[in-house]
């Protein structure tokens, strides 16, 4: 069975009513037949009937034993991390979402929590960085916004050799291209608000694991500290999830297609995409994925920050936001707006350049999207040709 039909028929129609949408049980109390007897749920913060079957979904998505649903990725990535204690190291990426960047350096360190960055797509970086304290190796592949790729399957089998786990944050290729836990990874992480979503219009995160011991620790996590995703929003995720293998094969294509509309630009100086043959991680891209993702950075032949805002504000089609993964596509300007946390040398040498541009390509027909980007490269070159305004001495 083609994995699009799987998924469909994985929703299940409601036993009740036979309703082809998963009802919304907006309730955060259930009543019991008698103490500690209920019918399978008992407070909404423990657990939700429209949001176990989203969990349930996902686990199944991800080819995982246990689903969890957080509020937010961040959320997510924090129900991971609270694993760790004082002394425990992580590797992690050296390119890594400002936001979880933010939470590793100013939350977990001053718990005692040490993290080493290392450029992943070289499996060796990560292989030489490992303790005996090493207990995490978190990766992102693709990474936001470089689109480096990693190589999930031989750094799993480095974290497994040297008793780690393997985090893969699989937000950008989502599971319709790539299936992290098949490639040996141990967790994986959704920012959910992204692909998996789909329509900009809700905030979640997600957890998978292979393991479901692993997973019922990480439940208790979410139990304990409370960062659940509510039923309506349970409800929202599932729909979207629903149209996830049209919609990426669509941002895949488009992105291919503005990828190569962009590497013959001469206003271009570098152009990041892993469907590109001139990526250095294609072949790693091809082999453990379907698609090559929605995701298109490039950085600018005049390397200066104003030279990006400029290109970033003068686009239409391409709305100027943060965020990514949504119907319509998005612009942003990674060094002043998702990794602006990051401190600018560790954010240079990572590869985040000042006049680097992410383009999150939407659904729109490319045809359309290239004229805009078209005019957004007229406009910059006529402000770059304006001479400069004499300077009146008085």
């Amino acid at each position: 069975m083609h994995s699009t039909t799987k998924l469909l028929h994985s929703i299940p129609v409601d036993p009740l009513t036979g309703a082809v949408s998963i009802p919304i049980y907006q309730t955060s109390t259930f009543v019991q037949e008698a103490p500690g007897i209920n019918k399978g749920f008992d407070y909404s913060r423990t657990d939700n009937p429209t949001r176990a079957v989203l969990e349930s979904i996902a686990a199944q998505l991800e080819e995982g034993s246990t689903g969890i649903a957080f509020g937010s990725g961040m959320a997510a990535i924090d129900a991971v991390l609270k694993m760790l204690k004082t002394g425990d190291e992580v590797v992690a990426i050296d390119d890594i979402y400002g936001g979880a960047y933010r939470l590793f350096e100013q939350v977990y360190k001053k718990f005692g929590v040490k993290v080493i960055y290392v450029d992943a797509s070289q499996p060796e970086n990560v292989y030489r960085a490992i303790s005996s304290r090493t207990k995490l190796i978190w990766i992102e592949t693709p990474i936001n916004p470089t689109l480096k790729i990693s190589d999930i399957e031989a750094i799993a089998k480095i974290a497994k050799a040297n008793g780690c786990l393997l985090c893969v944050d699989n937000t950008f290729a989502s599971p319709a291209l790539q299936k992290p836990l098949s490639l040996g990874a141990d967790l994986v992480v959704h920012s959910a608000t992204k692909y998996l979503g789909g329509h900009c219009d809700l905030i979640a995160g997600l957890v998978v694991t292979k393991d479901k011991e692993l997973g019922e620790k990480v439940k208790f996590f979410q139990n304990a500290c409370g960062a659940i995703l509510g039923p309506l929003d349970s409800w929202l995720l599932i729909r979207g999830i629903e149209t996830l293998p049209l919609r990426i094969r669509q941002h895949c294509r488009s992105a291919q297609f503005i990828a190569e509309f962009l590497e013959l630009h001469p206003a271009v100086d570098r152009v990041l995409y892993p469907g590109l043959k001139t990526h250095p991680g294609h072949s790693i891209a091809k082999k453990q994925a379907k698609g090559f993702g929605g995701i298109v950075s490039f950085s600018l032949k005049e390397d200066t920050e104003q030279a990006a805002i400029s290109f970033v504000s003068a686009t239409n089609l391409f709305q100027l936001a943060e965020s990514l993964g949504g119907m319509k596509s998005l612009v942003s300007h990674p060094a002043t707006m998702t990794h602006k946390t990051i401190p600018p040398v560790r954010r240079r040498a990572s590869g985040v350049a000042n006049s680097l541009i992410r383009l999150s390509v939407g659904l729109e027909e490319p045809e359309d999207l290239v004229a805009d980007l078209e005019e957004a490269f007229s406009k910059l070159e006529v402000k770059n040709s304006r001479p400069h305004a004499k300077t009146a001495y008085v």
